[in-house]
């Protein structure tokens, strides 16, 4: 029986997969061609042939059977022989008229498109494993490590930088008092410069705080306070920007509008659904809108579908949610929390911009005092937007106590001390790998 529940779910998931691959096919066709005749009936004939077409070649080639683990050649040959029997059927009814597009280039662009995209997230699955799983080593043993900064750019610094490292410490970059050293990368060390007490304040808040800087005794011998170079470092330097450049805050502002605002498009009919379920069960509102703080410490309103009863704060203090168990959960809510549907409202968060799509766990006031009780570099996220998942979510899980929640923001500032665009896309790409995979977080 379990794995029959596990066949079919693996199953619905390459169905929804492979509907929203030729949605955003006949979208693209639509964005970059002239206006199509009858456009909106012409995507309801596309999207019911690619469902006909899509469930006999899922069965036929038996390939929900090879979901989560199993990235072989087996696996991939039988997501493509459930592609061609898709592409079979397309191509049947674009034969005998049931799906008419008016030019022949847009029939060959989007039989392409809907090929690459269906094989792409049907493969997903079965290879994001390996080639996200990947990753390093223990988050929270790294994430709790000191950070450190070394003085000077010499071999006597990196030698330092190196005891550190093996002595647990996080060293996140090397000080330099010459201008022209700033961005250089020694070894894997980035070179910031630092003339005053105001630059490493700044540093620090770049870091998420810093526990310590380190002085060689060879810097501590000019007396004109100049760093102790030499010519083998100036040798191993390459520029190099640090982390996030302003580019890459750029490139990840532009996709989380476009993805939320196409998330948003495809999604609208199952937040359609959750709502009248939601109003039904006990005529409340639909949405959960709660103050939460974000970018610069500012607050904004979050929302979310409501999955809790409408008195599940009538104490007046505020209550984490204690999991599946939690009480105040509504039949509905119980559903919307364990398939994660009740944060699709949060895309509307992203497209205005209070939040990205990876950040940090927004949190209300109440708990960031707590908290910055017992952790007071909290306030060092502000500087990035919050985000509808993190880098901590993956590990950490919700937090329902204030050890998991500083634990959680040693994890955050790890994020913040490390995120690049790749990092992001690594967090984003396991969040959808466990979310399909059923984890529960």
């Amino acid at each position: 029986m379990k794995r029959y529940n596990f066949i079919l779910f693996s199953l619905s998931q390459d169905v929804l997969l492979s509907l929203i691959a030729s949605l955003v096919s006949i979208l693209v066709i639509r964005w970059i061609s002239d206006p199509i005749p009858g456009y909106t009936a012409l995507v309801i004939k596309w999207l019911a042939a690619a469902l006909v077409g899509t469930v006999p070649g899922i069965l036929v080639s038996g390939c929900s059977r090879d979901v989560k683990k199993y990235a072989s050649v087996r696996s991939i040959a039988r997501v493509l022989i459930a592609i061609l029997v898709k592409d079979a059927i397309l191509v049947v009814a674009l034969v005998v008229g049931i799906v008419h597009f008016p030019q022949m280039s847009q029939y060959l662009l989007i039989m392409l498109m809907d090929f690459i995209l269906t094989g792409g997230a049907l493969s997903y699955l079965r290879v994001a494993s390996r080639l996200l799983a990947s990753r390093g080593p223990n988050p929270s043993e790294m994430a709790s490590r000191k950070t450190a900064l070394v003085a000077g750019t010499d071999q006597i610094s990196l030698n330092l930088a190196s005891e550190l490292e093996n002595e647990g410490y996080d060293v996140v970059g090397l000080l330099s008092r010459r201008p022209e050293m700033n961005g250089r990368v020694i070894r894997d060390y980035v070179v910031y410069t630092c003339k005053s007490d105001e630059d490493l304040e700044n540093l620090s808040w770049r870091f998420g705080g810093v526990d310590g800087v380190f002085f060689p005794r060879t810097i501590m011998k000019h007396s004109d306070g100049a760093d102790a170079d030499d010519d083998q470092g100036e040798r191993d330097t390459v520029q190099q920007r640090d982390k996030m450049s302003r580019l890459g805050h750029m490139v990840k502002r532009g996709f989380d509008i476009g993805l939320s605002g196409l998330l948003l498009l495809v999604f609208s009919p199952v937040m359609a659904v959750c709502a009248i379920l939601i109003r039904r069960e006990d005529g409340g509102p639909v949405f959960f809108v709660q103050e939460r703080i974000g970018r610069g410490g500012k607050p904004f309103n979050i929302y979310k579908f409501r999955s809790m009863r409408t008195d599940a704060e009538a104490a007046g203090t505020p209550a984490l949610y204690s999991g599946d168990e939690d009480p105040r959960l509504t039949k509905v809510g119980h559903f919307l929390r364990a398939h994660h549907l009740d944060e699709l409202p949060q895309l509307w968060n992203v497209f205005k911009g209070d939040m990205s799509f990876i950040g940090y766990r927004p949190e209300r006031r109440y708990f960031i005092d707590q908290i910055k009780r017992y952790n007071a570099r909290y306030d060092y996220l502000f500087q990035i937007r919050p985000g509808v998942t993190s880098y901590a979510t993956l590990y950490n899980g919700y937090t329902d106590t204030i050890d998991k929640m500083l634990t959680r923001l040693d994890l955050d500032l790890y994020y913040l001390r490390n995120h690049t665009i790749w990092f992001d896309i690594k967090v984003l790409g396991l969040t959808f790998l466990s979310i399909v995979s059923g984890k529960k977080f």
